[in-house]
């Protein structure tokens, strides 16, 4: 996992830097991604790279050539999973005119829809194809997905005459530093009121090919001082110097990441929260009674009602939800992006706060039976646990595919790949935050000797509880923090 979620970070790091990916993401990284899946296909099947079998319960060490073939397959995928995902979204959305008011509307369903076949795949996969890889073998459970992805490959470069493309132009981080400098080195000049006195393009586009100029507005004012024409640059009338102005466009380009900032930095919390689902949710699930008749049900294989949620919630959603809501709302997409995000955050509080009363409900079970001090499943049964899950699938329709459509929409047109990347990036930060969150947990919970605490080896003897009541506190106050900058954010402005 920590090559997925330092990949992610390492993805959005290069985005910032060029916003030639439009094009370049579907040739290099889908060929990464491709590659990745081939190396593990290959690591599973020839005998030089596939480690020994087991003889009984004795497995033998994989060479250190195997363990590279292995982590570089996995590297591959996570670099290409992570230029793929923040471009594709973006892409799609491109391929309707905003301008058309049905293919606007039409735009609003494509987020959901594809989040929708993004779960489908998860679903396949988490079913069919581990069933394969563990009772047929690893070699053709990786073999399957690496032919599928060749022939979405081959599917997806078939309609390059079809398609819609932005033109690239340039890296957004250096159009932001040009913004930061010029407005410097104009530090002593005033912005005039009259803010048809900055500088602007003077054609009817805005300098970056494809893109729509953006209104003036009057927050951050000292960031106006990069549009300010100067006497010496009036009277030779040379305005090609980026790093000594910039027009109106591009300084609002500047001001939209930053009032964009505060609503991305709440998408962490969530992330972290959300993350329990693959790691203290299958712990609590381990020591609850996995028995369903006959069946034995792996802990982590609840999950899978997550993704179940999402494929049952989102025809709903799109389908009976909103059109119910424009009536009310009178909204194309019955909820704005930032209600909808709201919304999700509310209902992931109160999925780790169900998470939480489960905990509650297995410690009582353990304490009257005397299990407290014993290593053992609990008799409760691990179904409790569904509720938690179905509620974080729903929590995603809201929140995951909100924050797809605001940062498309949201973004300046130039930089929609980019605040894309950036939105991803919330799932690895969150990760991350979540890790320390735990350790600083165990620390200041635990004996001197490191045992006991919160969260100890022997679940039946911690309290598990309490920690999903801290996240669920977090949550809560992130989510106060969100509607404090939600009604304070002021949408993007198209001249």
């Amino acid at each position: 996992m920590l090559a997925f979620f330092t990949c992610k970070i390492l993805v959005a790091i290069w985005h910032v830097s060029s916003d030639d990916w439009a094009i370049v993401t579907p040739i290099a990284y889908t060929s990464y991604h491709f590659k990745g899946m081939c190396t593990l296909t290959i690591s599973a099947t020839l005998p030089a790279f596939k480690p020994l079998e087991c003889i009984d319960s004795i497995c033998p060490t994989a060479t250190p050539a195997q363990y590279m073939v292995f982590f570089f397959g996995l590297y591959l995928i996570a670099l290409g999973t992570g230029g793929i995902k923040p471009c594709v979204s973006s892409f799609g959305a491109d391929q309707f005119d905003d301008t058309d008011p049905k293919e606007r509307v039409k735009k609003g369903s494509f987020f959901n829809w594809f989040y929708f076949s993004i779960n489908i795949g998860a679903f396949i996969s988490s079913t069919v194809i581990v069933w394969i890889q563990e009772n047929v073998g690893w070699g053709l459970g990786f073999g399957i997905p690496t032919l599928l992805l060749g022939i979405a490959i081959a599917s997806f470069f078939s309609g390059t005459p079809l398609y819609r493309f932005q033109n690239p132009e340039g890296s957004p981080l250096t159009r932001v530093c040009q913004v930061l400098v010029a407005s410097f080195r104009k530090w002593n000049l005033e912005a005039p009121t009259d803010h048809s006195l900055l500088y602007e393009a003077p054609d009817k586009t805005s300098q970056i090919s494809g893109s729509r100029k953006l209104d003036h507005t009057d927050e951050m004012k000292c960031l106006d001082k990069a549009a300010v024409i100067s006497d010496s640059e009036n009277k030779n009338e040379d305005f090609s110097d980026p790093w000594r102005l910039c027009s109106v466009t591009r300084v609002e380009e500047l001001k939209i990441l930053i009032r964009m900032f505060p609503i991305w930095a709440t998408g962490i919390i969530y992330s972290a929260v959300h993350s329990q689902m693959g790691t203290l949710f299958v712990e609590q699930g381990m020591m609850m009674d996995r028995k369903v008749g006959s069946f034995s049900i792996p802990a982590a294989s609840l999950s899978t009602f997550d993704i179940v949620s999402v494929i049952f919630l989102v025809p709903v959603y799109d389908r009976l939800l909103v059109p119910i809501a424009r009536k009310f709302t009178r909204r194309e997409r019955g909820f704005s992006e930032l209600q909808r995000m709201g919304i999700g955050l509310f209902v992931s509080v109160v999925s780790i706060s169900v998470a939480a009363l489960v905990e509650m409900n297995r410690l009582a079970i353990a304490k009257v039976l005397g299990l407290v001090d014993e290593d053992v499943p609990v008799p409760l049964s691990i179904l409790w646990q569904i509720p938690q899950f179905f509620l974080f699938g729903a929590a995603e329709i809201f929140t995951v595919i909100g924050q797809y459509e605001f940062f498309y929409d949201q973004s300046p047109d130039s930089m929609r790949s980019l605040c894309s990347a950036l939105a991803l990036l919330t799932n690895s930060l969150g990760s991350y935050l979540s890790s320390f969150i735990l350790t600083i947990v165990t620390g200041v919970t635990s004996d001197d000797d490191g045992k006991g605490g919160w969260i100890p080896d022997n679940l039946n003897g911690g309290h598990l509880d309490y920690y999903f009541w801290l996240l669920a506190g977090l949550s809560f106050i992130n989510m106060v923090v969100y509607v404090f900058c939600a009604k304070r954010y002021k949408q993007k402005r198209v001249a």
